[in-house]
């Protein structure tokens, strides 16, 4: 019993040096991987949040753009990163979705990848070229009708949230047409506006203001909500496609088996940045609504998603390799 007590005794005066032992988190700058181009929402969400998160963290974030392959050359950098918290993904509607369109995307968007946070959502803006004989959306689904799959709709990739905005349509609606993709949203913009592609479902951001100098004509927002800053345009499900809704969501993630202390201090600190009434002003301005949600909550809604998305792309037969 005495020998027990000893090392019992001996084991606490260890325990201060062991916590002495263990670097504080985070102990150097913190990559931000964004899996698309600049210029795109997530990109635009990723600014937003990176000096206030790293004034929080008490260390600098540096955004790393890696775009390709429908946001998988970023998220492999994170899966195959140290799960020491130092490298984090924000990604969107595609990461959801990455199994059913990527077989060989060399890790899996579940197991490899810890939710940490829910971080911002943006209503789509569904425009076509002024050079479309079109109006509204009964007249859009009609022309799309008779053009029998020859119309041309402009994404950033199979699996983005663009393109899963356009294929919802099509599943809704009883429309096809041709997908076009893009390796940037802005490469995509810019064919729209010169007239190369017929149609485009992206960022309000990016759309509102070409539409008000007449560039583009938008005919509806994806989500059940009007968008603030085209408050005119009706939802989709008021222009009578029933059940429609689409958006660009964000979210936060680290590699699996990152501690669950550190994912704890991300989420609350996200949680915080959110909280901030200043960055809710800033992404306002960018028709982006914060979606503040802690790990929990992030995993239980990207589950909903994946259990949303999958099938629809699977009756659409999208493949990305």
């Amino acid at each position: 019993m005495q020998i027990s007590r000893r090392a019992a005794l001996a084991a606490a005066a260890l325990l201060p040096v062991a916590a002495q032992a263990q670097p504080r988190y985070p102990d150097r700058p913190v990559r931000l991987v964004v899996p698309f181009a600049a210029g795109g929402i997530i990109d635009v969400v990723a600014r937003l949040v990176s000096e206030p998160l790293g004034r929080e963290l008490g260390q600098t974030i540096v955004i790393e753009n890696l775009p390709g392959a429908g946001s998988t050359i970023g998220a492999r950098a994170v899966a195959r990163a140290r799960p020491d918290g130092h490298t984090l993904l924000l990604n969107g509607a595609a990461h959801p979705v990455i199994p059913a369109l990527y077989k060989e995307a060399g890790f899996d968007s579940v197991a490899d990848f810890t939710p940490v946070a829910l971080v911002g959502d943006q209503s789509f803006l569904a425009c076509v070229h002024p050079d479309v004989p079109v109006t509204d959306v009964a007249g859009l689904l009609a022309w799309l009708r008779e053009k029998r799959g020859q119309a041309t709709f402009a994404t950033t990739g199979i699996g983005a949230a663009s393109h899963l905005a356009g294929e919802l349509l099509k599943t809704l609606a009883g429309v096809d047409f041709t997908v076009v993709t893009y390796r940037g949203t802005p490469a995509a913009v810019t064919d729209f506006i010169a007239g190369r592609v017929d149609m485009m479902i992206d960022s309000q951001t990016l759309l509102a203001p070409f539409v008000r100098d007449g560039k583009a004509r938008a005919l509806a927002v994806t989500t059940t909500r009007r968008s603030r800053m085209l408050p005119v345009l009706p939802t989709f499900e008021e222009a009578g496609v029933a059940g429609y809704r689409a958006s660009s969501f964000q979210a936060l993630y680290a590699p699996a088996g990152t501690p669950a202390p550190i994912v704890a201090t991300l989420s609350a600190a996200m949680l915080k940045v959110l909280a901030d009434p200043a960055v809710q002003r800033s992404f306002a301005e960018r028709g982006v609504d914060t979606m503040p949600g802690d790990a929990a909550a992030a995993r239980t809604f990207l589950a909903a998603e994946s259990a949303k998305w999958l099938p629809i792309l699977a009756r659409s037969g999208a493949s990305a390799g």
